[in-house]
């Protein structure tokens, strides 16, 4: 575990100098926690009702579920949040790419990967350290950045539409299914690391991990899916099977 904790701080010392890392750790969670309050401003601001919800948005018999006893204005915070509560669920997938695309790739520019690997440490222990250093700040930032993001909803929203916000399926999504796809998202970007010879390459061809969630994520705006627990368990169920055999390979 020394050498592993060591390998840590090696990272962070060294990715933490890039902005872009800084950016993708510590703003992009903020952005995230803000922008559902600051539509919802905008659209109270224009007053926006339903009927222009259900011809921006294409709304559907699918969402009866989702506003199953609500109001009109009860309704469209619900579909606002739910639509952006899910992009917690992309924050673990977007912020370590960016780290773990240059854990490799980088040693190989600075050409300190042979000394590295001739220090008595074993193939395992390097690796776990570098998915680690990656995986550890996405995590942290998606849910101090969740945690806001249900604070912010608690003083703006009534309980029924934060009973929705706050369900148990967000909840998993978040906190058990969020880590899996940070998981993913490292040891992907690791091989893809590992195999290419330009940090800019790797981060971009790592990027495209994302594209799933955002597809999800489209599909729901436009009214073509609604995301429920069934989908979220078959999400996390999907992504631990791809964690498991990637870690493998």
């Amino acid at each position: 575990m020394d050498k592993i904790r060591t390998i840590i701080a090696k990272e962070w010392a060294e990715v933490f100098k890039n902005r872009l890392v800084l950016f993708m750790v510590a703003f992009l969670p903020l952005f995230f926690s803000a922008l559902p309050f600051i539509t919802m401003g905008i659209l109270a601001a224009v007053g926006e009702d339903m009927s222009a919800l259900d011809s921006s948005a294409n709304l559907t018999a699918i969402y009866s579920d989702l506003c199953r006893d609500l109001t009109d204005a009860e309704c469209l915070q619900v579909y606002t949040f739910t639509l952006f509560t899910f992009m917690f669920m992309i924050l673990p997938v977007a912020i370590p790419v960016t780290i773990a695309a240059y854990s490799i790739v980088g040693e190989k520019t600075t050409h300190s990967l042979e000394p590295l690997l001739a220090t008595p440490i074993t193939t395992e222990e390097l690796l776990s350290g570098k998915a680690l250093a990656a995986a550890i700040p996405a995590v942290v930032a998606t849910w101090l950045s969740f945690l806001l993001y249900l604070l912010g909803a608690r003083l703006m929203v009534n309980d029924v539409v934060f009973e929705q916000i706050a369900d148990a399926m967000w909840l998993i999504a978040i906190f058990l299914v969020g880590p899996l796809l940070a998981l993913l998202a490292v040891f992907f970007a690791m091989m893809v690391s590992s195999r290419v010879s330009d940090p800019r390459v790797a981060e971009q061809v790592s990027a495209l991990i994302i594209l799933p969630l955002i597809l999800l994520f489209v599909g729901q705006s436009m009214g073509l899916i609604l995301i429920n627990r069934q989908i979220i368990l078959l999400i996390g169920l999907a992504v631990f099977v791809l964690d498991v055999a990637l870690l493998f390979v």
